[in-house]
């Protein structure tokens, strides 16, 4: 029974299945050269028992012994979870990868001919180990002991399908522009990658176009242009400067429209710290980039205009109204990010080692995108796009499939562009103070006042 979901996956995408049976994951196991010996907890057993646990909601290992009715118990499985390699769940997301890309059409493409990929930045938390506490440090407002370690971690999904191709945990403090090359290796010439602000520098849109890749961000506010009223940076507008505020400085070349210039963009004199002065000095002193802007009318929307820069520089083949819906489409990363940290409780992780928190990040990934595919698959049975989709329904399908259960109608959600909700709670928390001092002081504190009977 533990095979079940796989099992339903494999019924709608084989070439995603057959990735995640016995045999490939075993096959994995002997290529990163781990030895096993036949009993209930096989490699191909442990992961399909922990993608079972993901897929509930990240449930109790107690509860693993229902879900799966093998003879089991929490500490036998968290034993032979740990002895399971961290490479063997890497390699398996890697795997599935390739093929839920190569079975994409052209529909999903951006005006036809583009791979348009979305990336952006999140953090998750886990148990207060010392172990997690030195790899991923904690919020600085929290006093020792009375908080949680919390990992910051940089994903990209495909913004035609909302697959996660990949996702990587760092430390709390870490900036996404400084690690964002390290998702590139995923992308290929002539794919468009979209980002916030945060992933606006020189140095990120250079490591773009040496590799052929074509960017869409939001202008970051201390990139500053020369000529006055083109887009200037809001910090400029408002007259608020600081001390080496504006990182680089872009000249104007050529006017494209009333809001869209080709700019000059010269290379900022200081390197960042995360790079070396090798990589710094590789990039060229200067390149070209698009600049353009428009208004935001909906109500709701907190931004009234939109200042864009891009690598797309054929104002005819990329107008400006096609990257203005492009970048619309970044907010559903966001909406991703939401499916992954509340719908799947990704938010809070269970495993109190570096190594099983990596592990659990993997399957939430592989669990994450064996969701998707039915959200495609089903949005194809069902001509509607793909995001309009219930994700909890599909989710719910998958939990409850049983072998050989055909894919029945999901919940497709209305369509509602000019939709205004406040970013608010109604819902009060319970008046619980916060812990402001370690447990054990606090314990003996009311074992001191005679409370503690």
């Amino acid at each position: 029974m533990h095979q079940r979901i796989v099992n339903a996956i494999s019924q709608i995408r084989q070439d995603v299945g057959s990735h995640l049976s016995p045999a490939v994951i075993h096959q994995t196991c002997k290529s990163v050269g781990h030895a096993w010996r036949e009993c209930v907890l096989t490699p191909s057993a442990i992961i399909h028992v922990f993608i079972l646990q993901v897929i509930h909601g990240n449930t109790a290992l107690t509860h693993l012994r229902r879900l799966s009715r093998l003879e089991l118990t929490a500490q036998a499985f968290c034993d032979a979870r740990k002895r399971l390699p961290l490479a063997v769940f890497r390699r398996l997301l890697q795997r599935i990868v390739p093929a839920l890309r190569d079975g994409q059409d052209s529909s999903v493409l951006w005006l036809g001919k583009h791979r348009t990929f979305g990336t952006d930045g999140s953090n998750f938390s886990m148990p207060d180990t010392p172990e997690l506490q030195r790899a991923f440090g904690q919020p600085g407002n929290q006093r020792p002991g009375c908080g949680f370690p919390v990992a910051h971690f940089l994903a990209m999904f495909d913004a035609g399908t909302g697959f996660l191709l990949d996702v990587l945990p760092y430390p709390l403090r870490t900036s996404d522009f400084s690690k964002v090359a390290e998702i590139h290796p995923g992308l290929r010439a002539g794919d468009v990658l979209v980002g916030d602000r945060g992933f606006c520098s020189f140095v990120h849109v250079a490591q773009l176009v040496r590799r052929g890749i074509h960017g869409v961000f939001r202008l970051h506010q201390r990139i500053r242009l020369t000529v006055a009223g083109a887009c200037e940076p809001s910090a400029q507008r408002k007259g608020k400067t600081r001390k080496n505020g504006k990182r680089s400085l872009a000249k104007l070349l050529r006017q494209l429209g009333a809001r869209d210039q080709v700019f000059e963009w010269h290379r900022a004199a200081r390197r960042p710290d995360w790079m070396t002065e090798e990589e710094f000095l590789s990039l060229p002193l200067t390149m070209e980039c698009r600049v353009l802007s428009y208004d935001v009318s909906r109500p709701g929307f907190r931004t009234r205009r939109i200042e864009l820069l891009t690598t797309l520089l054929d104002a005819e083949a990329y107008p400006l109204d096609e990257l203005a819906k492009l970048y619309g489409r970044r907010w559903q990363v966001e909406v991703n990010l939401r499916h992954l940290k509340i719908t799947m409780k990704m938010d809070i992780l269970h495993c109190k080692t570096v190594e099983g928190v990596l592990k659990e990040l993997m399957i939430f990934a592989i669990v994450y995108n064996m969701v998707c595919v039915v959200m495609v698959e089903a949005a194809r049975r069902q001509g509607v796009e793909v995001d309009r989709i219930s994700f909890i329904d599909a989710l719910r399908w998958l939990m409850a499939a049983r072998p050989g259960a055909c894919l029945v109608k999901l919940i497709v959600n209305p369509s509602r562009p000019d939709r205004v909700e406040p970013r608010v709670k109604k819902r009060r928390p319970k008046q619980f103070d916060l812990m402001n001092e370690p447990r054990s002081v606090l314990r003996n504190r009311l074992l001191g006042q005679g409370l503690g009977a």
